[in-house]
């Protein structure tokens, strides 16, 4: 592996000296190779059949020639473009690589959907030259039901514009074989289907068809990426245990989360950023559970060390030569915080890093004695969720809400006993205990501007209140970190953002069909309602904010006045 890892200060060494001990002692590389699910968990359901992952660098390398094929079709067919429909673990990989590294001459350019937000989704069906646009339908159990809405509200596009005897070749799809997605795709013609090793779990998967065929339509060198990956894995397996592994890195992770430093903070090589959505999904959604869980924060400007608590561990991940942050990096470790420095040769070292993390989490969550694999606090939200939107035909309306406060432009909604909007934000973070976090969840069109706004209430939290704060939209986090916010110790503080939708688009009930019973806003408003329920229902506290109007003015208020 190209890659070199290092520790800050000191004391990090005798850590990581503990945590090889511990990883041998406790044979955890070699059960791991054995695919042995009592590392994790007494029986193996949910768990042996969930380890494909280990051997994807050299597996793939043999399904390289179909994909090679189906991009010839693509590019011989005249399309240009690709959009990617998927949720989580579909689609956060495919969104990385597009970022990181472009689009090589002559190939698709790629786009990933991933937001119920029907401006989303009639933002990208206003402006696609649907003659040139590949649809890629990529859902590991077939009945993502975000992703089979976008599914059937695009075909539905082509299949107007071209006919159905035509619209398959626009489309194909990435699943598990027997899955819904599978037979759909079947008998619509799809121009090809690649059907996944069904033992790989969704966050698992960047190294599987669901990262490396968005990958091939921008043109990467899927040789060099799983190469890299391959000697990741060859340096996680071998006998030789001075270099720092995955392994031992989770396992260090672990200790620290049980001694409360949970808040693991990225820090990336400007061009690589976007690597941060990926690991966050995968640590969050593998270690939030059973009241354990480390939480990854992501997007962060780094801040002089007063700003932070014991509760933190810094990793830097850059491209070498690049000092992004050295000077707060330097100044953190010298405050006695934990900092890690991974050094990358090229971005193609992505690919060593998507399997030493994916070790990673594997062994922090043995040390945490939890399963990676499962999301048994998802479940909730979603049978909520799917309850609200089965009544929303005949009810016509969403569960009723009343808001304890009413300002022009603001309506706030839950139990505080605030009369003005300038102590709303101030009383709802009053009840933060030791080392707790702040989780702005915002169900609202995704903009440049509401990125910035969020960033901006993210980082005065965190300057005036010491507060770890995390910012995702939804549902997209519900992929993520979603698990992690019902699953972890329950110290998580969440503020639910929603707007006003000045549009909205129908999802049709079928395939092929015009009918719709709901819209995408009457889904996202479904998700929020049931995943603040959720949270509530597992103690913890939330509230929601809706700025009617005007979402990134309404954040800058927040802000204001916090």
């Amino acid at each position: 592996m190209t890659t070199r890892i290092t520790f800050r200060p000191r004391f990090c060494g005798a850590v990581v000296k503990e945590a090889r001990a511990t990883v041998a002692a406790g044979r955890v590389v070699e059960r791991i190779r054995r695919k042995d699910h009592t590392l994790w968990k007494p029986v193996p359901e949910g768990i042996a059949n969930r380890l494909g992952w280990l051997d994807s660098p050299r597996a793939m390398q043999e399904r390289l020639p179909e994909i090679e094929g189906f991009i010839d079709g693509v590019l011989a067919d005249g399309f240009d473009f690709a959009l990617l429909l998927g949720m989580g673990g579909s689609s956060l990989a495919p969104e990385v690589f597009r970022k990181v590294f472009g689009v090589a001459d002559g190939f698709l350019d790629l786009a990933v959907l991933d937001s119920t937000d029907p401006g989303a989704v009639l933002a990208f069906a206003e402006r696609l030259d649907l003659d040139r646009t590949l649809f890629i339908v990529s859902t590991k159990s077939g009945g993502t039901v975000e992703t089979v809405s976008f599914m059937k509200y695009f075909y539905n596009m082509v299949a107007e514009k071209f006919g159905e005897a035509a619209a398959g070749k626009h489309f194909a799809a990435i699943t598990d074989s027997g899955s819904a997605l599978a037979e759909i795709a079947r008998e619509r013609h799809f121009r090809h289907t690649f059907l996944n090793d069904p033992e790989i779990g969704g966050r698992y998967s960047a190294l599987s068809f669901f990262g490396l065929v968005p990958a091939a339509l921008i043109g990467m060198d899927l040789d060099c990426l799983l190469e890299r990956a391959a000697d990741a894995a060859a340096v996680e397996f071998a006998d030789e245990r001075e270099s720092v592994s995955g392994t031992v890195l989770g396992a260090m992770l672990g200790q620290f989360a049980t001694q409360e430093r949970d808040k693991l903070t990225f820090c990336f090589s400007h061009g690589l950023a976007v690597f941060g959505d990926w690991a966050e999904q995968l640590i969050a959604e593998s270690t939030g559970k059973e009241g354990e869980g480390i939480l990854p924060v992501v997007g962060e400007e780094l801040g002089p060390p007063d700003v932070y608590g014991e509760d933190r561990i810094f990793c830097a991940i850059r491209i070498s030569g690049d000092t992004t942050g050295e000077e707060q990096l330097k100044a953190l470790a010298e405050a006695g915080h934990p900092v890690i420095d991974i050094e990358l040769t090229d971005p193609y070292d992505l690919g060593g890093q998507c399997f030493f993390w994916e070790m990673a989490a594997a062994a922090a969550c043995w040390r945490l004695a939890v399963n990676p694999f499962d999301q048994p606090n998802v479940e909730a939200a979603k049978l909520l969720a799917r309850k609200i939107i089965s009544e929303y035909p005949e009810k016509g309306s969403m569960p009723p809400e009343k808001p304890f406060l009413m300002v022009p432009g603001i309506s706030v909604y839950g139990t505080l006993a605030a009369e003005t909007l300038d102590v709303v934000l101030p009383m709802f973070l009053l009840q933060a205990k030791p080392d707790a976090y702040v989780a702005l969840q915002a169900y609202v069109a995704p903009s440049p501007e509401v990125d910035e706004a969020l960033h901006r209430l993210r980082m005065r939290i965190r300057d005036h209140l010491y507060l770890a704060a995390t910012a995702g939209y939804g549902p997209r986090f519900l992929h993520s970190t979603g698990q992690l916010h019902k699953g972890d110790a329950g110290r998580g503080l969440f503020i639910q953002i929603t707007a006003d939708d000045p549009r909205d688009a129908p999802i049709p009930d079928e395939i092929g069909r015009p009918e719709s019973a709901i819209t995408f806003g009457v889904l996202k408003q479904a998700q929020a309602f049931a995943d603040r329920q959720a949270l509530l229902d597992a103690g913890r506290s939330a509230i929601r904010i809706h700025l009617h109007k005007d979402a990134a003015g309404g954040l800058a208020r927040l802000t204001a006045v916090l």
